[in-house]
């Protein structure tokens, strides 16, 4: 059996908008489709050729009361493959957002930060 390929994951966040313009800022990423969920609401999905994340926002705002590493089924964070990391905290940065736990051990660099929705986000470059 071949190998399975992650092609995207899907979040709530607060605001679709803001959260896919953050990305898109971050990363580089641009808008593959955006429009009404199924579920109600709205979802945007923004990344690259081969995956993305599909952001989602339900007019039924809740937030979670739990720690996502204590809750089963919570998202601990996300991790990014890029190939410049100092550009990549920079621009993290300049969105008023904290790099932290930064790493350099084998197989690479890396830090962390957390969005606006406290979404926790590795970012990390091979190289």
């Amino acid at each position: 059996m071949p190998e399975a390929i992650l092609e995207h994951a899907n979040i709530t966040v607060h605001s679709v908008q803001q959260s896919a313009a953050l990305f898109c800022r971050l990363f580089d990423w641009k808008v593959r489709w955006q429009g009404d969920s199924i579920h109600g609401g709205r979802t945007i999905h923004v990344g690259g050729k081969g995956s993305y994340l599909a952001l989602y926002e339900n007019p039924k705002k809740s937030n979670a009361i739990t720690d996502t590493y204590y809750q089963i089924n919570g998202l601990n964070h996300i991790c990014l493959i890029v190939s410049d990391l100092d550009d990549v905290e920079r621009r993290v940065q300049d969105e008023g957002l904290t790099p932290i736990n930064h790493a350099n051990y084998e197989p690479g660099r890396r830090f962390y930060f957390k969005t606006n929705d406290n979404i926790e986000v590795e970012v990390v470059d091979y190289k």
